[in-house]
C-alpha cells in the first residue's frame, strides 16, 4: 500500500478494546461485521429510486450498496490503498436508509423535527455505535475509528473550517452524538479510501440510474444521447465498435459499462495529480489538506452536469416514480405519528425500552421505523390504521 494509505497496524482503534483476531486484519472484520449485521441484510428490501415491487430487475439499496463496494475497491487497488477499509465503507453508507428512499427520509425528518430531525448519514453512525448489537460486551459493532470517520464525513467536512461555506453549524444529533462518544475531527477531510467510496457511490447513481431509468422505459436511448453530450460521445464510440448490432437494448449495457469507465478514468487520473502536487507522507496529510485529495476532473465533473439534470427530470420526477412518493411519505409520517401517540402499539421489545424522557422517546420510535423496510412499513401501517394509501396496483 502508499505511505498515505490506511494501515490496520496503526489504527486509531476501536471505542472498546479487543483482543486482535488470528486470521483477519481490523479493517477485514469491520467489513465481516457490517455484511452480518441486520441493518445491512435489511436493504434488500429498501427502496433505491424505485420501490422495491415497481420491478425485480431494478436496484434496491442492497445492490446499490455492493456496486458501489466493487467499484470502490477496484479505485482503491489502482490507488494502492486500503481496499478493506474502502469496501467497508462503501458498503455501509447507506445503511441508515428508513424504508422508501428520499420520500421516506423526508417524510421521518419532518415528523421526528420536534425532536432533532432525522438524517440518514448520522442514523447509519448511530445504528453501528449503538443500535445495533452481536454480543453482551458492548452495544454497536465496535468498528474501527477509520470506518466511522470514513462514514461520518465520506461527503467531506461536516463542521469547521474545511466544511463546504466553513464555519461553525450544528450537527444533526445522532451525528453529534457518535462524535462525542469517539471523537471523529468532523472538521478534517476523512481518509482517502473514504473520499474514494464517495465517489464510488456518484459513479453508481449516474450510470446505474440511467440503465434503471432506460429498463424501465422512462426515456429511450435518443433522448438521453440528445440531451447529454458525453452520452452522445460514448453511444458513438459504442456504435462504432458494433456496427452490425442494430437492436439499441443490445448496446445499452456497453454504454452503461462505457460511462463507468469514463469516470473511472477521469478520477483517477485527477486524483494521481493532486496527490503528486500533495505529496502526501501520512494518512493525516490527507486529512489535513485544503482540498479533496480525490476528485473527478475538471471536464469530467462539466461533462457530468447535463447527466444529473436529465436524470433530475426524466427519471426522479419521472410519474412512475412521483405516484409513490406522497403515499409512502404518509405510511413513514403515519407510523411515526401512531406510535409516538400509541406507544403501547410498539413491539414488546421497543416498548419495555421507551424512554421517559419525551426527546428520547421520539428518537428511540424514529429508531424503529427508520429501520423497517418498505414490506414490513406497509404492513404495518395497515395493521394499525386499516388503511392503505399505496395505489392497488402495487404489490408488496
Amino acid at each position: 500500500m502508499a505511505r498515505y494509505a490506511s494501515h490496520p497496524s496503526r489504527s486509531r482503534g476501536r471505542r472498546h478494546p479487543e483482543a486482535p483476531s488470528r486470521l483477519r486484519d481490523a479493517f477485514a472484520r469491520d467489513r465481516d461485521r457490517v455484511i452480518h449485521s441486520t441493518a445491512f441484510r435489511r436493504l434488500r428490501s429498501k427502496t433505491q429510486v424505485f420501490v422495491a415491487p415497481e420491478g425485480d430487475h431494478f436496484r434496491v439499496r442492497l445492490t446499490h450498496s455492493l456496486e458501489v463496494a466493487q467499484i470502490a475497491r477496484t479505485l482503491a487497488r489502482a490507488l494502492d490503498l486500503n481496499e478493506d477499509l474502502t469496501e467497508t465503507i462503501a458498503l455501509a453508507h447507506d445503511i441508515g436508509h428508513p424504508p422508501f428512499g428520499h420520500s421516506g427520509e423526508e417524510a421521518l425528518a419532518g415528523a421526528m423535527a420536534p425532536v432533532g430531525g432525522f438524517d440518514h448519514n448520522g442514523h447509519t453512525l448511530r445504528i453501528l455505535t449503538r443500535l445495533e448489537r452481536r454480543t453482551p460486551a458492548f452495544a454497536g459493532l465496535n468498528l474501527s475509528w477509520e470506518v466511522l470517520e470514513g462514514l461520518a464525513k465520506h461527503n467531506g467536512p461536516v463542521n469547521g473550517p474545511r466544511a463546504a461555506g466553513s464555519g461553525e453549524r450544528d450537527l444533526p444529533w445522532a451525528l453529534a452524538e457518535a462524535d462525542h462518544d469517539f471523537p471523529l475531527e468532523l472538521a478534517d477531510w476523512p481518509s482517502l479510501e473514504a473520499q474514494i467510496a464517495s465517489l464510488a457511490d456518484d459513479i453508481a447513481y449516474n450510470a446505474h440510474d440511467l440503465d434503471d431509468s432506460l429498463r424501465a422505459g422512462l426515456v429511450d436511448v435518443e433522448d438521453a444521447i440528445g440531451a447529454v453530450p458525453l452520452l452522445a460521445d460514448l453511444w458513438a464510440g459504442v456504435r462504432k465498435a458494433w456496427p452490425s448490432v442494430a437492436a439499441p437494448a443490445l448496446l445499452v449495457p456497453q454504454l452503461v459499462r462505457d460511462l463507468i469507465g469514463a469516470m473511472v478514468d477521469s478520477l483517477l487520473e485527477e486524483t494521481r495529480a493532486r496527490l503528486r502536487a500533495l505529496e502526501p507522507e501520512f494518512p493525516d496529510d490527507i486529512r489535513r489538506s485544503e482540498t479533496a485529495t480525490a476528485a473527478f476532473g475538471p471536464a469530467m465533473e462539466e461533462a457530468l452536469r447535463p447527466l444529473r439534470a436529465f436524470l433530475r427530470a426524466r427519471m426522479y420526477a419521472a410519474p412512475l416514480v412521483v405516484r409513490l412518493r406522497e403515499p409512502s411519505a404518509a405510511v413513514v409520517s403515519g407510523l411515526y405519528r401512531l406510535y409516538t401517540e400509541q406507544p403501547e402499539r410498539l413491539p414488546p421489545h421497543w416498548r419495555a425500552t421507551l424512554p421517559a424522557d419525551p426527546v428520547a422517546a421520539g428518537r428511540h420510535v424514529g429508531d424503529y421505523v427508520a429501520g423497517m423496510t418498505d414490506r414490513f412499513a406497509l404492513g404495518e401501517y395497515v395493521r394499525l390504521s386499516g388503511l392503505s394509501p399505496i395505489p392497488d396496483d402495487v404489490m408488496l
